[in-house]
């Protein structure tokens, strides 16, 4: 059986990272997605240093995870030619998606309010920082500011008293990518019905605060979530906490259900002292008689009795929810991970074999995803245009004139 979305033509005029994150899943699953760069190349060919990664063009995982599976075609949108090709791509197509400001895309003349009347069956997406409307819709947004600051990560997800935390670069992009991919499913599968296009919209800032909706909800209410940042010390379930072993590494527990947890977690660590005493459960009167700071003490003094892979053994025989915390290299290696099919190898131009991530969504119709390197600077601009309509020579024309650009091939 075929991708779900084959069939489906999809225009993608954007850079960086959340909306070309959308478009990796559409292509993912089976969508023909074009993208449109420029002749300089998205700036996200050009990141790599500040990740740790050698600067080249010939390999770049971020570009691969970002856009493998799709085509490529440059062309120069204020040169009327290249705006001529731009519309013709529209043509046919089922969703355009873009990341471009508003401003921008008014000045281009490609807008929603200027095109949707010409195109009536397209669907038009996009990404912005904070919004369509709103006093900040104009402002610039990425992932660092509009997610992660205003959308409240960065004042929060740090203990108190202590410096911010490190963003991790792309968490709100991707976030916001397959929020866009949804919108733009919801919208075709609206249109099978209506036959009618629609503008799908998503940001930065709407994802950001709608992830946080527990905290963000519950600082209508004169509790916890008002005195974030928090100590480890704030928080008024143990069974929750994150604690350190012997190896100094960390493993996070998770048991929200206190009271009927405590004591088969205390006998999995080998703590009935902690049971006997009485003043750890229930919670409402360890919390009451101020025992919270201790419990949370001794647990930690257990854990550190043991080194991570005892610890780890223990809370697995014991069925305690739990996980070690995990440095990104041991994701890499993770057996998990790689059987359950995060990962997918991919040959960089350069010849050099390199693990990349699928998106996270598998339907047991298609088998398993396909991992197309991403492509070159124009690399597919002969061939689209070709597709087009266009000739050869009227190709090389429009490359002559600046119109349509092809970057350097594959070594």
């Amino acid at each position: 059986m075929g991708k779900a979305l084959e069939g489906v033509k999809v225009i993608q005029l954007a850079n960086f990272m959340a909306a070309p994150a959308g478009g990796r899943y559409l292509a993912d699953h089976g969508a023909d997605v074009i993208m449109i760069e420029s002749a300089k190349g998205d700036p996200i060919r050009y990141t790599c240093e500040q990740e740790g990664r050698p600067q080249d063009l010939y390999e770049n995982v971020v570009w691969e995870y970002l856009n493998g599976n799709k085509r490529d075609i440059s062309i120069d949108l204020k040169n009327p030619q290249g705006k001529e090709v731009f519309f013709k791509l529209l043509e046919t197509a089922d969703v355009f998606i873009t990341n471009w400001r508003l401003a921008a895309l008014e000045r281009a003349g490609i807008d929603y309010a200027s095109i949707k009347e010409k195109y009536p069956r397209l669907i038009y997406s996009m990404v912005l920082g904070y919004g369509k409307t709103g006093p900040d819709k104009d402002l610039p947004g990425y992932d660092f500011t509009a997610f992660f600051g205003r959308g409240g990560y960065t004042q929060n997800l740090r203990r108190r008293g202590n410096d911010p935390i490190a963003m991790v670069p792309g968490l709100g992009d991707n976030n916001v990518g397959m929020m866009l991919a949804m919108g733009i499913i919801t919208a075709l599968y609206q249109r099978e019905r209506t036959g009618k296009g629609d503008y799908v919209t998503t940001s930065l800032y709407e994802t950001a605060v709608f992830n946080q909706s527990v905290n963000v909800l519950s600082a209508q209410y004169d509790g916890v979530a008002r005195q974030y940042p928090l100590s480890i010390y704030d928080n008024m379930n143990p069974l929750n906490g994150a604690y350190r072993t012997k190896d100094d590494r960390i493993i996070q527990c998770a048991m929200p259900d206190y009271n009927p947890r405590f004591e088969h977690f205390c006998q999995t660590i080998g703590r009935q002292d902690m049971i006997d005493c009485g003043k750890y459960h229930p919670q409402a009167d360890m919390i009451a008689k101020g025992n919270v700071h201790e419990c949370i003490d001794e647990f930690q003094k257990t854990f550190m009795e043991h080194d991570c892979k005892e610890m780890d053994e223990i809370l697995r025989v014991g069925d305690i929810p739990h996980s070690v915390a995990y440095s990104y290299t041991d994701i890499l290696e993770d057996p998990q991970a790689n059987e359950v099919g995060i990962f997918y190898h991919v040959t960089c131009p350069n010849g050099a074999v390199k693990k990349v991530t699928h998106t996270p969504v598998r339907l047991e119709s298609e088998g398993e995803i396909d991992g197309r390197t991403a492509p070159m600077i124009g690399e597919q601009g002969r061939e689209i245009m070709k597709e087009y309509g266009y000739t050869d020579a009227q190709v090389d024309e429009m490359l002559a004139s600046g119109a349509l650009f092809i970057g350097k091939a594959r070594p």
